[in-house]
């Protein structure tokens, strides 16, 4: 038994005897497991500043291991257990009302009907602007995880409408649209803003409608704006339909708009 579930099996046995409701595990700043009320620790512990409570599982043969995200959000990295969660983690990064995001910071614990402790350690937190969460897995196909998942979704998005946040189980993107969001996700980075200006005049460059790279070459040698119009189009600060795949006559707008061909816009 590795330190990981020593600590793990110890949290569920002292949860046994006082167990009523919902409780999280988590570890606290310097690395100390900590075991508190759900509803309280909810209130009062900022889950999007503390590591992982339990390692992603490393599965001999799988093609995805476990990784480092690094966040245009938070400026920091959020470890990621399989290439499912890293393509939620960019959906969630893109997202203006996100504030923080961290992998796996929480166990939550609870009885089950037969008074049986349980557990469950969803994959992914996200903080609100509004101060709210959202709680996620990352399945990379509907029926992954088997009734153990189901039962665990079902316990976890109990505990999260008791508080007023949110669970959900993210299913895997469109091929397009992941493919897409990659791309773009190579220039979240501010370095790709480019030099002072380079950003403004590819802005101005779209401020009616136009292919990418007609905006690209109305702003300036296209090797260099381009880069500042990708790390844009990340940041939602110019537009294009992400349904199909991008490429050079792309029709890219200003923030908000929506090309009408389009079923989707920018996010």
């Amino acid at each position: 038994m590795t330190s990981a579930e020593a600590a793990r099996s110890r949290a569920e046995r002292a949860a046994v005897g006082r167990l009523g409701g919902f409780e999280a595990v988590f570890l606290d700043p310097v690395g100390q497991t900590v075991q508190q009320r759900w509803a309280d620790a909810a209130m009062t512990v900022a889950f999007e500043d503390l590591p992982p409570v339990s390692a992603f599982p490393v599965v001999p043969g799988r093609r995805w291991g476990p990784s480092l995200w690094w966040s245009a959000t938070t400026g920091r990295h959020v470890a990621a257990g399989s290439n499912a969660m890293r393509i939620q983690l960019m959906v969630l990064d893109r997202d203006p009302d996100v504030t923080g995001l961290a992998g796996r910071p929480v166990r939550l614990l609870w009885r089950d009907p037969r008074g049986q402790v349980r557990s469950w350690v969803p994959q992914l937190f996200a903080r609100r602007t509004d101060g709210t969460a959202l709680l996620a897995d990352c399945p990379g196909h509907p029926a992954a995880g088997g009734e153990r998942a189901r039962k665990g979704a079902e316990a976890v998005a109990q505990a999260c409408a008791d508080i007023g946040w949110a669970y959900r189980r993210l299913l895997p993107l469109d091929d397009v649209l992941a493919a897409n969001l990659k791309w773009l996700a190579g220039y979240r980075h501010p370095r790709n803003a480019g030099r002072p200006g380079l950003t403004e005049a590819a802005l101005a460059a779209f401020t009616r409608p136009r292919s990418l790279i007609e905006g690209a070459e109305a702003a300036g040698d296209p090797i260099e704006v381009l880069p500042a119009v990708f790390h844009a189009l990340w940041h939602g600060r110019l537009t294009t339909g992400l349904d199909t795949p991008l490429h050079e006559r792309v029709l890219v707008g200003p923030q908000g708009w929506s090309d009408p061909s389009k079923k989707g816009g920018a996010r």
